[in-house]
């Protein structure tokens, strides 16, 4: 008899797609193709993310696009407690997850995130499910920080920050009382508490989590897999200048985007020909702010600086046989993002920022 194992993410990357969004639906059809398992795929959808509001009136749940392994579970962001991390509809999990987790009734449920869906997600399967094995891979430090889940300093410098505490995260956010913080860490960790293992895509990742308080037996260090396909590596002639550079990603103000189109600025300087590809989208999800600030970049350096917007997975490789360098100008502590495997796979070198263990490799 053949096992079965839900994957459970925020988002479903055919809608927006992310880093850890295409890794779980990657992770999930891998699995579906691998003999004695079956795996079906859970993606949250609503704003913000998404635009699309409940997709059929009556139920939370349908499917992606008639695959019968893949489905949306639809949540109402008015009803998620961003600072909690948990939704106040308790009816999403006692009626619809649980009437899903019944009909399915996986032998493994692996979270990829919970982010919009909440932490207490994890609650509803340990109490319908008590046999089953819970793993939870930890992308960002969402459960650590509130700030995004990027362990940055919420100041316009954009600081570094190395540990949280009540106190250090009240100064970030004084709108909220250093006890309210206190809580917000012994809610996740309570959560915590049922996951059977936790996977972290990094050493780094894997000692912060440590010094928050997931024991070190309870968490294992397993570098994500890439399901790029390349069906011809495309080399950089050598007597080519270099200097055809890539961006992959989302522009956020985390990724860094602003960083690399100032860099523009010199490059424009010191060589003519130089010239950027930006491959990315969520930028109407930024603040207005840093939407100004990029968009005031691009017109400054139009002439160098090509936006080519939102990109299929299986469309890297020929995007990036186009450029010489995959740039990686993150500004805070990044977890294994996928484009420098994929950068690699296709033969290409990485310029990166905010990255302790694959610039070394």
């Amino acid at each position: 008899m053949s096992r079965r194992v839900l994957y459970v993410s925020h988002n479903h990357p055919d809608i927006r797609p992310g880093g850890a969004e295409v890794y779980a639906l990657a992770l999930h059809r891998t699995m579906a193709a691998k003999q004695g398992w079956e795996s079906v795929f859970l993606a949250r959808s609503g704003p913000p993310l998404t635009a699309v509001s409940r997709y059929h009136d009556g139920t939370h749940l349908t499917l992606v696009d008639g695959r019968a392994d893949e489905y949306y579970f639809h949540t109402e962001l008015a009803h998620f407690d961003s600072f909690l991390g948990c939704t106040a509809d308790k009816h999403l999990w006692t009626h619809y997850l649980r009437d899903f987790l019944r009909a399915y009734r996986p032998d493994v449920v692996h979270f990829q995130h919970t982010l919009y869906m909440g932490y207490d997600m994890i609650r509803e399967v340990r109490n319908t499910l008590p046999e089953a094995a819970i793993l939870y891979t930890l992308h960002d430090f969402n459960p650590i920080c509130r700030h995004h889940g990027q362990m940055v300093r919420s100041t316009s410098s954009l600081e570094l920050c190395t540990h949280s505490s009540p106190r250090r995260c009240h100064e970030c956010f004084p709108e909220h009382a250093p006890q309210a913080f206190f809580m917000r860490k012994h809610f996740a960790q309570a959560m915590f508490d049922l996951v059977d293992l936790f996977i972290a895509p990094s050493e780094f990742l894997r000692s912060r989590y440590i010094d928050w308080g997931i024991p070190p037996d309870r968490i294992r260090f397993e570098e994500n897999g890439c399901a790029l396909e390349i069906a011809t590596l495309t080399a950089i002639p050598a007597d080519r200048v270099r200097n055809r550079f890539g961006f992959f990603g989302q522009l956020t103000q985390f990724k860094g985007i602003h960083v690399l189109l100032d860099a523009m600025r010199q490059l424009v300087t010191d060589d003519g020909d130089v010239h950027l590809w930006v491959h990315g989208t969520n930028l109407e999800l930024q603040s207005p702010e840093f939407r100004a600030q990029v968009g005031e970049m691009l017109t400054t350096y139009q002439a160098r600086v090509t936006v080519a917007g939102r990109y299929q997975h299986h469309e890297l490789p020929d995007l990036m046989a186009n450029i010489d360098w995959v740039v990686v100008p993150s500004v805070w502590w990044e977890n294994s993002p996928l484009v420098i495997q994929e950068a690699f796979l296709c033969g290409r070198p990485v310029i990166c920022g905010g990255m302790v263990e694959w610039p070394r490799r």
